[in-house]
């Protein structure tokens, strides 16, 4: 099965090498059609801690890293990341 891509916005790099990406969605109501929009938080690995607060990023499923970490940074505001080329930054 492939891997899942996700793009999103980095709300927080406080962490060393880890990101939390805000990847928001829209969704039909199931009962009055109009679209909504729904979010969810991803912790991604950054390996190069280059990504800042506010950047787009697109974020690739990984094995597990962590306890709540299985993402990783593919790019960066549509620039390819270091590590990412070389498969899994574990």
């Amino acid at each position: 099965m492939p891997k899942r891509i996700l793009s999103g916005r980095v709300t927080s790099d406080k962490m060393d090498k880890t990101v939390t990406v805000l990847v928001a969605r829209r969704v039909m109501h199931p009962l009055y059609k109009k679209f909504i929009r729904r979010s969810k938080k991803y912790a991604a690995h950054d390996e190069l801690n280059t990504c800042k607060i506010g950047d787009t990023v697109r974020i690739e499923e990984c094995t597990p890293i962590s306890k709540r970490k299985t993402w990783t940074v593919i790019s960066r505001n549509g620039d390819t990341v270091g590590d990412a080329a070389s498969g899994n930054a574990a």
